[in-house]
């Protein structure tokens, strides 16, 4: 849809609704700008839906079309701003962190948006972007850098803390081995971070993490004795699989992991 025409005093309203460039207008939003009733803003933001100006996300969520744009059919001009506005309290983790701070090569088609809410969808398609959302529990923001996009302020977890997720659960990381390869990643180029897994481990206490550490570190890093040490310290009762997406036959009883036979590089003590 090509945008239509506009009245001069809807104009007016609708430069004064976009004047601080909000990633996501909402009804709520737009109420409180243009000093109308939700129900009047809901009608608003629908009508500037149908003329082209606005593009629908979802239900009551819009973005701005830009007034270059031949067609209202728009790619969000950044999802990881959007992902604020539609399910805060969140952050960016997993994969999509791990790629902000350097820790991967590999490509990712979604973004990793980890939230207290527990949506229904939890693999949308906004605006062509993907979202890929993992329910945690508020004890789980813990170590959050703060980053702009624009002018909205984007929490993500720092590298550590991106590991740490990724040791609770593998498939944030795209699998333990891909795990394992970031965790090489840290302790190589960013030790003064690295530093910080036994704290955030703590924090989080999830027994799993201190198995799945424990095992990759002896296995690949012996030299972290320190680290190995605080793993053995808190190792929990019962057994984790170095990865719950893969068969795994092989236990690794230092650590109470049952390991792949992919990820047997040395005989597991």
């Amino acid at each position: 849809m090509t945008p239509t025409g506009i009245s001069a005093s809807s104009r007016s309203q609708l430069s004064r609704l976009l004047r601080d460039n909000p990633p996501v207008v909402t009804p709520s939003v737009a109420a409180e700008v243009l000093g109308l009733t939700p129900a009047a803003a809901a009608r608003r933001l629908a009508a500037w839906s149908r003329s082209g100006w606005l593009a629908r996300v979802r239900r009551g969520a819009y973005v701005p079309v830009p007034i270059e744009s031949e067609s209202a059919d728009v790619a969000l001009d950044d999802p990881w701003s959007v992902a604020v506005a539609i399910f805060s309290p969140c952050y960016i983790g997993g994969w999509s962190a791990a790629e902000h701070w350097g820790l991967t090569e590999q490509l990712f088609r979604s973004i990793c948006v980890m939230t207290d809410k527990r949506p229904h969808d939890r693999k949308p398609v906004l605006r062509k972007a993907r979202f890929d959302l993992h329910t945690v529990p508020p004890s789980y923001f813990v170590g959050m850098k703060t980053v702009w996009r624009g002018g909205t302020r984007v929490q993500i977890s720092d590298p550590a803390r991106t590991l740490i997720d990724m040791l609770v659960v593998p498939a944030l990381g795209g699998g333990i081995r891909h795990v394992g390869d970031m965790l090489s990643t840290l302790l190589q180029e960013q030790p003064k971070e690295a530093a910080k897994l036994g704290t955030y481990a703590a924090k989080l206490g999830v027994g799993s993490v201190y198995k799945r550490l424990g095992y990759l570190l002896q296995r690949d890093h012996p030299e972290q004795g320190d680290l190995m040490e605080t793993c053995r310290a808190r190792l929990s009762a019962g057994y984790a699989n170095l990865d719950p997406a893969l068969p795994a036959d092989r236990l690794a009883t230092a650590w109470r992991v049952w390991v792949p036979e992919s990820e047997l590089r040395e005989p597991p003590a």
